[in-house]
């Protein structure tokens, strides 16, 4: 499963193309600073002042006034975010968010000539970018563990279902990303991180995505079929999820709650899959708390588009709070260590899940939360990245000590 316009360069730049489409390229010329923006157009007076508080310029009528209105985008612009949209997208505090991501050497750039036809293809997977990968996986391995712990199952049990969920989570997260980027190619065309996408930029088709999306689905049911029934039934009614978010952040502010749905479903699938049937007293608790651990990395990850997406009319948790972000992530990660706190006594766990799983994992969130810098692109991403390769892990080595020290050395829970 899964889980923006590029900045212009000048405000002139975005005054000719955005707000006047009828501009092209071949017809720019110089603008006479002297001049205002009424002047140059005066179909957007009304948009005036939303203008210079997008991109900073100045104005000698607004510059006398220390009225808010220049830094609030009002409801009544119906092409424009949230009302709730002030100082941080707007002025930003620290490093502004112009600061685009560096562009590292992919692994699909040293692929042989012969493979080339498929490097399209490779990246419409995001292969080369596991994090996905990782924060689809995670929820699965805390399940297969703790059932495993529970019912007291042989190693070979664990391996073999974490082995099986590693190559779903790998196939079916290419197929959420194939399933996204069809939904978002006019989007992202617009977006400078990812108008290099494959179907953005025009390597892949509609048709061409499509049919490698069925490819893509056929390798994960080919998986999923080797689960029992239950399983069965309870993996393809995921897949709803994984279709309709990328249409949630067109009509919602709150998309990031279907990523958090859709990306720790897995839980109550492990358990299934090793158990037969879900522990839904056991299996519900961490569904929640991963909900809103989802909810809280994605709504970090989303603020590295903030200013992109209210140029392109996309929604996202970013935009709502753009001013008390990180206090709605300290409730979500609170929420999830509740949650893995819960889980851990209905299942009777020891000291050790509650010292690693809980403990370290509560800090390492804490430490995530106060020092993310919402208006840094990079910072953003690198926080995002430490959930998949840090947050995760934590919470499985919890599980796994528990599992080693209950099954494999055979003290009772």
């Amino acid at each position: 499963m899964i889980p923006s316009l590029s900045r212009c360069s000048t405000s002139r730049t975005f005054q000719k193309t955005f707000f006047n489409p009828s501009f092209r390229r071949s017809t720019y010329f110089n603008i006479n600073p002297r001049f205002s923006i009424e002047q140059i157009n005066p179909r957007i007076r009304k948009l005036s002042t939303t203008t210079r508080s997008l991109l900073n310029v100045p104005s000698t009528s607004a510059s006398n006034s220390k009225s808010s209105s220049a830094t609030k985008i009002t409801e009544k612009d119906a092409s424009l975010p949230h009302p709730s949209i002030s100082s941080e997208i707007l002025h930003p505090q620290s490093s502004p968010i112009s600061n685009e991501l560096p562009a590292p050497k992919s692994i699909l750039d040293n692929l042989p000539k012969w493979l080339s036809p498929a490097k399209p293809y490779l990246a419409l997977t995001r292969i080369d970018k596991p994090i996905g990968t990782l924060l689809l996986f995670w929820p699965c391995t805390w399940s297969i563990t703790l059932a495993s712990t529970v019912l007291q199952l042989p190693l070979s049990v664990p391996i073999f279902y974490i082995s099986l969920f590693g190559l779903g989570a790998l196939i079916m997260r290419g197929a959420g990303c194939t399933i996204n980027d069809m939904w978002d190619a006019k989007m992202d065309a617009k977006v400078d991180r990812t108008k290099s996408r494959p179907i953005a930029a025009g390597d892949v088709s509609q048709f061409q995505a499509l049919s490698f999306l069925g490819l893509q689905l056929s390798a994960g049911l080919a998986v999923l079929t080797q689960l029992n029934m239950y399983s069965i039934v309870l993996g393809a009614s995921s897949l709803s999820l994984v279709v309709l978010y990328p249409f949630m952040k067109r009509i919602t502010y709150y998309p990031q709650v279907i990523f958090g749905m859709t990306f720790n479903w897995g839980v109550f699938l492990g358990w299934s899959a090793v158990a037969g049937i879900t522990n839904w007293t056991v299996t519900a608790p961490m569904y929640l708390g991963g909900i809103a651990w989802g909810i809280a990395y994605d709504l970090i990850y989303a603020h590295q588009d903030k200013l992109d997406d209210v140029k392109a009319g996309v929604k996202s948790m970013a935009l709502r709070f753009p001013d008390n972000s990180r206090t709605v992530i300290s409730v979500l990660n609170t929420t999830f260590i509740s949650m893995l706190g819960l889980t851990g006594y209905l299942t009777g766990l020891g000291p050790l899940y509650y010292i690693i799983s809980c403990g370290a994992t509560a800090s390492h969130l804490l430490w995530q939360t106060l020092t993310v810098n919402f208006d840094d692109r990079q910072d953003c991403w690198k926080k995002f990245c430490s959930n998949g390769y840090v947050t995760g892990g934590l919470v499985w080595l919890g599980i796994a000590a528990e599992y080693v020290q209950h099954v494999l050395l055979g003290l009772p829970l």
